[in-house]
């Protein structure tokens, strides 16, 4: 392109010019003859700088109609600016560039005016260009007035404010640019004013510091250069069709030559090289004043812009364009932080390769930016690995040379990736690359068959599926080939001609591990067509078919049908011993339309499939192969198809068959007085085995299977030399009989049935008493599976005549299995066995750790077993807090919903536990700043965030834990004698964790309840050894003195009743409670009754209430409770002779706690942060904590009802008190 001369970006505006325009109108000079007819000696004479060209005049004209002062006017009305125009949308752009440029026509200046202000308003500025300003001042100036006025409040501006208007407004604001240039393109851009002026405003706002306006500033640009390529387009093509209408004028004889043909013809192609000249200065101005800056802008988005109008450019004038001064930015910029100009980047690339005639002239940018390319097939944006292998897929149509097998075979691998689109897109560069090619020896080739093309292609897909070592992903290769490649994987026939015939002479054999490979590939491509969506990992799920997608899977599914029902039996004829291929190959019956078994009158080819199915059964012990074929007899075995009989028939001789074996071997392997030896062991396990793998499919309890199999198990029970699969395999036999049977106890014999479950409840008791471990585990396994099942959740759902089947355990069953997790799960790594040596089977045994302590739990949680059973459980929480900290987390929150009280209980009682073993470890004087210490303390800290924020639903439980711990640290005394601490006083400590959640008025009634463990000596005392009891008491007068208790969920609609009761004089004391008055009165009138309340209707609490303590009645304080009981506690306490030889001065002790309480901050609990935890964080991160606090109802589980405890609603404030709790005599 020829080099334009370097843009001034400042202009400047003279009053007065006369206008250069032609009488003619845009539209209607469409060679360009009138285009030059104002610019007179001027224009011969060169082109001047945009900077230096005089700008006509006629500032002074007013036109008729139009624009005036920046507004449009019709019929003497004012309507909207041209930027509101654009923005409402209702006028047609066309109609708006008409107007403005008939605007401009009768006066330039305020149409360019309003022009100028178009951009900026286009920017998000509230300012605007005034006349005087366009007269007098310099573009920067003008810039620098618009950006203080600028609004720099919000970041927004149009062109990234979200919604449907503004998407629309982009683009009717691209669309007015290419309209504009469009129409004026015959005259108005060659005045060397408009265009000018717009080129300088443009590429000054695209320099600024502000955000808007160099976007905005930078897109319009970009489309204005895009569309003088347009024009600089049509005029080359003008110029062509000229010089060569000049040439065949020339060439005629001279009789018939027009000379004044010819001089026109030369004038016009001159004008149009004056034109061309002229776009092309403008062009180069643009592109030098704002692309080569702007591409690589701070801001992606501007950036984009750039790359995405630069391969506009390229593809439309690619002459001018396609070259690599201009295709060094696109390469450069593929290397951008962004995913979203690399993306830009590649699209463009892509509309320069998919014409043919340009990819030719990219062969040194393509080996130039090659490596980068297929780099990018492994970006970490999806869309640009996408594109990027697209982009590949267009450069292999183009040539094949230019791609290494280097560079393809980076693509082939992405064919199993797990995500689609990359997957669809690296399966169709491979189908274009391996099966797209055809040669003139494939003409004349059969259409199906072995011998035909698609059979070799198919021989290439089985050699690439075994290359790649992925076997095991042959369901994500068809899948990646489906779209491009669906009618070569639909060719069965083939494929079955490939397997069935045998090869020509001359043709190599697939080998064993090809035909293998094979079979895989076709039971993938039938899975496919039969099921149409991707395979597991690939796709967020199934998709709603079409009514052409339907149609044709229920033809593929017809055409499987025929065409396998005649060749599976021959397939599993030939290939019955081998293991692979018989386990894909009967997969595929249930993909069949079984009616066409008789429509299509093929039952001799059922008798077929179904003998060939016997054969494999007798032949095989692998466990695959024969739930094969369970799942395909029970496929078949489908009561609605006429073919149900002959299946069922069949179904029963092969299990009759199999049990009459089982019967004859287990009687001979019983009755051996030696040791059995290793062949009997092993025909019994197989058959064991083969009746196994039915159960799973089939009902097998008409064949009385459960007397011998008790025999077997008893007898290895009794000698101890079972062998190990037999036992282990035996139990999953027994599991799925009794399972079975409590399905159809509606029908048979409850006794029975009964007298079968528990004893094989016990037998399978007694086997987790056994050395060997694999034995143990599945007993244990199926004890907790049977336990659960035979619950009683079984008589839930109106089946209570089961009420007899209902099993529960007894105390020694319950601490048996108890003690085989804590033998079995909670164990150091290092520990188990010593032999687990690589990474895979650490992980594989701390599964199945992990799943029998699952099934523990779920005892637990279903209230099968106590409650309390799971405070072993819980204790080992922080310890092994990364290997099986969510199940333990998820039973607490499960268990808490059974009973809150009694999940309290059990989680302080686990604290208990680990205080005792702290105590038998580590002696009586322990250091309280130990790690033993400090981690039940830290435990206990986990466990009183896990009650959550509302007080007001644990207020019960919470109050029962601290009981049972005041009791638990008062229980042992001293054993140095009288005037020592208890023993386990140091547990308060630990029970101070769990004061915050307590609410103001119930720390009171502790504090009342700890009291009466206390002498006074005990309240005097002020060394070390006394510091846990003297912080438990802090903790619980912090705020006990100020009752301004929020109620967490507040007071409803009887609140304001109960603020107008407030304000009533003290004597109200005295009155009856009303229904509606607040949870602090109820309290204060609880304590000051001699009697424990009735449960009595509470009003609906749904709002905090908080009272001011300047308004709070004297009665209201706590001072008026003076730490007084009840009077039934009264009468139940008893005094110790200390107490009552010093009344005096434990009355002084207690007004002096008031005075203390009273100088407490009376801060709330409810600045607890809530904190989110993260399961998998190792427990010495503080930040393990997280979530602890939040609600855990992370399962939808039915819980049971809580069986022999009284059901638990809603705790209310009236329903619970504390002092009723707390009534029990101190022991």
């Amino acid at each position: 392109m020829i080099a334009a001369q370097d843009l001034h970006t400042e202009f400047q505006f003279p009053p007065e010019a006369e206008s250069q325009l032609s009488s003619d109108t845009d539209l209607e000079d469409p060679d360009g003859k009138n285009a030059k007819s104002g610019k007179g000696t001027a224009a011969k004479k060169g082109k001047k700088a945009f900077g230096e060209r005089a700008r006509g005049g006629g500032a002074g004209r007013v036109p008729a109609s139009g624009w005036v002062n920046g507004h449009h006017h019709e019929n003497g009305m004012e309507n909207m600016t041209l930027f509101e125009m654009i923005k409402m949308g209702k006028s047609a752009t066309q109609s708006v560039v008409d107007d403005w440029i008939e605007a401009y026509k009768h006066d330039r200046d305020i149409a360019l005016l309003d022009l100028i202000n178009f951009f900026i308003q286009c920017s998000g500025c509230k300012g605007a260009v005034s006349g005087e300003m366009f007269r007098h001042m310099q573009n920067s100036e003008i810039i620098r007035k618009m950006t203080e006025e600028f609004d720099e409040d919000s970041g927004d501006y149009p062109l990234t404010l979200s919604g449907p208007q503004w998407k629309k407004f982009r683009i009717s604001f691209c669309d007015f640019i290419a309209v504009l240039v469009r129409q004026c393109q015959y005259s108005i851009i060659y005045d060397e004013y408009m265009m000018d002026t717009v080129i300088s405003l443009l590429t000054g706002l695209s320099d600024s510091q502000v955000r808007a306006f160099r976007h905005t500033s930078t897109l319009a640009a970009m489309k204005l250069m895009t569309a003088l390529v347009n024009v600089a387009l049509n005029l080359s093509i003008n110029m062509d069709n000229t010089q060569r209408q000049y040439e065949a004028e020339r060439n005629k004889v001279a009789a018939k030559r027009a000379n004044d043909r010819l001089e026109l013809l030369l004038q016009k192609r001159k004008e149009l090289q004056e034109n061309q000249d002229e776009i092309e200065n403008m062009m180069n101005a643009i592109f030098k004043g704002v692309f080569v800056h702007r591409y690589r802008d701070a801001i992606a988005e501007i950036r984009a812009v750039c790359i995405e109008e630069i391969g506009t450019w390229m593809k439309l004038y690619s002459d001018a364009f396609l070259n690599d001064s201009y295709l060094k930015y696109v390469g450069w910029t593929m290397h951008d932080k962004q995913g979203e100009v690399r993306l830009k980047c590649l699209t463009a690339l892509q509309g320069l390769f998919y014409n043919r005639e340009l990819s030719t002239r990219l062969e040194l940018f393509t080996s130039r930016f090659k490596d980068r390319i297929v780099s990018m097939t492994l970006d970490k944006e999806y869309d640009v690995a996408v594109q990027a292998i697209k982009l590949l897929t267009l450069v292999l149509q183009s040539s094949d040379e230019v791609l290494t097998a280097e560079d393809c075979e980076s693509v082939y691998h992405l064919v199993y990736s797990a995500h689609r689109p990359i997957a669809v897109s690296a399966g169709e560069f491979l189908f274009k690359k391996l099966f797209s090619h055809r040669g003139p020896e494939d003409e004349g080739l059969p259409r199906r068959g072995r011998q035909s093309l698609n059979g070799s292609l198919i021989k290439t897909t089985v050699f690439f599926f075994l290359e790649s070592e992925l076997h095991e992903h042959g369901a994500y290769l068809v899948d990646s080939l489906w779209e491009c490649g669906s009618e070569l994987l639909k060719d069965w026939e083939t494929m079955i001609s490939l397997l069935l015939d045998e090869p020509v002479p001359g043709e190599e054999a697939l080998t064993d591990r090809q035909e293998t490979a094979l079979v895989e590939i076709m039971l993938c491509a039938v899975r496919q067509a039969c099921e149409c969506h991707p395979p597991v990992g690939r796709g967020s799920g199934k998709r709603v078919l079409t009514a052409k997608e339907k149609k044709t899977q229920l033809d593929d599914r017809t055409r499987i049908t025929e065409m396998f029902a005649v060749a599976l039996p021959l397939l599993l004829a030939k290939y019955c011993v081998d293991i692979d291929k018989v386990t894909n190959l009967l997969q595929i019956p249930k993909y069949f339309d079984l009616d066409i078994y008789t429509t299509g009158r093929l039952e001799k080819h059922l008798d077929a499939l179904l003998r060939q199915i016997w054969e494999v059964v007798d032949k095989h012990t692998d466990t695959e192969v024969l739930e094969a074929c369970s799942t395909t007899y029970h496929y078949l075995c489908n009561e609605e198809f006429t073919i149900f009989n002959r299946v069922d028939i069949a179904r029963s001789q092969l299990l009759d068959e199999l049990v009459d074996k089982f019967n004859r071997l287990l009687e001979d392997f019983l009755q051996e007085g030696e040791e059995p030896d290793e062949d009997d062991a092993y025909q019994v396990l197989s058959t064991l085995k083969k009746i196994s793998a039915f159960h799973n499919a089939h009902d097998l309890s008409k064949w009385d299977l459960f007397t011998s199999n008790y025999r077997l198990l008893s007898t290895g029970l009794q000698n101890g030399d079972m062998p190990e699969q037999v036992c282990s395999c035996r139990c999953i036999c027994q599991m799925n009989t009794i399972t079975l049977l409590s399905n159809i106890a509606f029908q048979g014999d409850m006794v029975t049935l009964r007298k079968q479950m528990r004893a094989f409840c016990l037998m399978c008791q007694r086997y987790i008493n056994t050395v060997n471990t694999a034995v143990k585990e599945q007993a244990f396994t199926i004890l907790c599976d049977l336990l659960l099942i035979f619950s009683h959740q079984i008589m839930s759902s109106g089946r209570e005549q089961l009420e007899s089947l209902v099993y529960t355990p007894d105390s020694s069953l319950q601490a048996e299995l108890l003690n085989f997790i804590l033998d079995q799960v909670f164990i150091d790594q290092d520990d188990d066995n010593g032999q687990q040596d690589d990474e895979a089977s650490k992980i594989e045994a701390l599964h199945k750790r992990r799943n029998l302590l699952a099934a523990y739990c779920k005892l637990i949680v279903y209230n099968v077993v106590e409650i309390d059973t799971g405070a072993d459980i819980f204790k080992q929480y922080m310890r092994y807090y990364n290997d099986y900290g969510d199940i333990i987390k998820e039973t607490m929150s499960k268990t808490r919903q059974i009973d809150k009280v009694q999940c309290a209980k059990t989680l302080i009682l686990s604290l208990q536990k680990l205080f005792n073993e702290m105590l038998s470890e580590l002696g009586l004087s322990f250091d309280r700043s130990s790690s033993a210490f400090c981690g039940i303390k830290e435990l206990a800290r986990r466990f009183s965030l896990t009650f959550g924020l509302d007080q007001l639903k644990t207020r019960e439980a919470i109050a029962m834990l601290h009981k049972d711990g005041i009791e638990f640290a008062f229980k042992e005394p001293s054993p140095q004698g009288e005037g020592s601490p208890p023993l386990n006083l140091a547990f308060l400590d630990i029970l101070s964790e769990f004061s915050s959640k307590l609410l103001r008025q119930d720390k009171r009634t502790v504090h009342m309840y700890l009291e009466r463990f206390m002498t006074f000596q005990m309240a005097l005392q002020r060394e070390d050894c006394w510091l846990p009891l003297i912080s438990y008491r802090n903790s619980l007068q912090a705020g006990g003195d100020d009752d301004t208790m929020s109620v967490i969920s507040g007071i409803s609609s009887r609140g304001s009743s109960v603020r107008s009761k407030k304000s009533k004089p003290a004597a109200a004391s005295k009155r009856k409670l009303p229904e509606g008055d607040s949870s602090d009165a109820a309290w204060l009138n609880r304590e000051q009754s001699a009697q424990t309340p009735m449960m009595m209707h509470s009003p609906h609490l749904t709002s905090t209430v908080l009272r001011d303590p300047k308004k709070m009645r004297p009665e209201d304080g706590y001072a008026a409770a003076q730490f007084t009981m009840p009077v039934e506690q009264q009468h139940q306490q008893p005094m110790t002779p200390q107490q009552q030889q010093q009344p005096h001065q434990e009355q002084l002790m207690r007004r002096s706690c008031v005075v203390d309480s009273r100088r407490g901050s009376g801060l709330m609990e409810d600045d607890e942060e809530p904190i989110m935890e993260d399961v998998m964080m190792s427990s010495e991160d503080r930040l393990e904590d997280i979530n602890e606090g939040m609600d855990f109802d992370t399962m939808d589980i039915d819980l049971p009802a809580s069986k022999n405890r009284r059901e638990r609603t809603e705790l209310k404030p009236d329903y619970f008190d504390p002092s009723s709790i707390m009534d029990d005599s101190v022991g």
